[in-house]
């Protein structure tokens, strides 16, 4: 009998029959309050009735048009919808299936396009398994260990994790901007540097947001020295923080965005946008793949997109947001196993450290495990997967975000005897 790899750790024991909004129900019956939404993938909840109408007719025109062969109506038309939502300039789309391969997208167009052999990514972040994206991925060595040689021409400078520094925003932003200076100077010249891929905030590195100074720091650097600013929107698109698109809360303006994750409510889908004056120095070829772009997909994307402007989803993250943010650092506050609560929008993440400040993964896995146990399902992350995070579908309700801050406040006392 065959059966699944067994390096396929379930984060919990939950065997799904189905699912509703923000809840799943298991085998046996039972409801979950769904705080992980597939790592940010279920948008609009499980099964929205829209979301689910619009696959299932196009299940019955068209499953698969391959877009280098034939083109057909879902992807003409959800390009030109996405015209009404991507950032200003941003007016050509390449699509894919997963969001490795948006970046890897986003890689090939800025390597071809500057002409220069490097990259810099930033401390703690995550962008895809692939060897390259492996490459580019520091959140945790998992997700490279093993595979080398890894790619070569990726250099890593500071993110502004102020609590890992111990320091306030101010300075880590200082710091992890003096730093990539000094990249320049001792690692990888402006003139070899094609771009900077950055997450407007860590998703696998511990939901730690950007700020402001920061993010405009990386674009004075860019524009002064021809670099491209690639911004990862893969988990922080399409309302996730309480805005369309995460680096919305900084007034930054990138050159290429990559997005996934939330575009079509669970169907794989993802893509790149850039401008097409920039699209348009890829090399020929270097662009494709059999199911990029499909139908299906497609269709459920146009329908996401509908429903998060008529029920303004992007508000009610938001409010839930804070909400969700608030109630979680109140809990924070009350419990000295927990260092820091941070977040934006529905990316809310609590850090466990010991009593001297070192990461307390056992603590945090105690607490994931037993907030599953009680009916909450959430998912943890960090460097030393030290950090519980909550990530309810942007459908989610007030009295939802009260039911899982109830659940975790208990999980909390049980787990730390406070």
């Amino acid at each position: 009998m065959a059966q699944l790899s067994p390096l396929l750790k379930q984060a919990t024991p939950v065997v799904v029959d189905h699912g509703e909004g923000a809840y799943l129900y298991d085998v046996d019956g039972r409801r979950h309050l769904d705080f992980t939404a597939g790592i940010g993938v279920t948008s609009t909840g499980h099964c929205h009735p829209k979301v689910v109408r619009a696959a299932q007719e196009q299940i019955g025109k068209l499953v698969h048009g391959q877009y280098t062969t034939v083109m057909h109506q879902p992807l003409l038309k959800l390009t030109e919808r996405l015209g009404d939502v991507l950032p200003s300039g941003l007016d050509s789309l390449f699509f894919a299936n997963s969001g490795s391969e948006a970046i890897e997208a986003a890689l090939r167009l800025s390597r071809q396009a500057t002409g220069r052999p490097n990259v810099v990514v930033f401390q703690g972040g995550f962008h895809g398994r692939t060897v390259a994206t492996a490459t580019m991925t520091t959140s945790g060595t998992r997700f490279s260990a093993g595979i080398s040689p890894l790619m070569g021409g990726v250099h890593v400078a500071p993110f502004p994790y102020a609590y890992h520094y111990g320091w306030d925003e101010q300075t880590a932003t200082k710091f992890a901007l003096r730093e990539l200076d000094y990249l320049f100077a001792t690692m990888s010249a402006p003139n070899e540097t094609a771009a900077f891929f950055v997450e407007p905030v860590l998703g696998e590195g511990g939901y730690v947001p950007a700020n402001t100074e920061f993010l405009q720091g990386l674009r004075r650097r860019a524009d002064e020295h021809g670099i491209l600013l690639v911004l990862d929107e893969i988990q922080t698109g399409f309302g996730r923080t309480g805005k369309f698109w995460g680096h919305d809360h900084f007034d930054v303006r990138p050159d290429v965005v990559t997005i996934a994750k939330g575009l079509a409510s669970g169907f794989p889908l993802s893509g790149i946008a850039a401008s097409k004056e920039l699209m348009a120095k890829a090399w020929p070829g270097s662009q494709g793949g059999t199911y990029g772009g499909n139908a299906v997909s497609c269709a459920a994307a146009i329908a996401t997109l509908d429903v998060i402007e008529e029920e303004g989803l992007v508000a009610n993250a938001a409010a839930r947001g804070q909400q969700l943010l608030e109630g979680a650092r109140l809990i924070g506050d009350k419990t000295p196993e927990i260092g820091d609560v941070r977040g934006l929008g529905l990316l809310v993440g609590s850090e466990f450290t010991t009593a001297d400040g070192k990461p307390d993964n056992a603590t945090a896995q105690a607490a994931q495990q037993e907030a599953a146990r009680r009916g909450l399902l959430m998912l943890t992350c960090g460097a030393y997967m030290n950090v519980v995070r909550m990530i309810p579908p942007l459908v989610v309700t007030a009295e939802q975000v009260d039911d899982a801050l109830r659940i975790w406040a208990d999980t909390v006392s049980a787990v730390t005897k406070s």
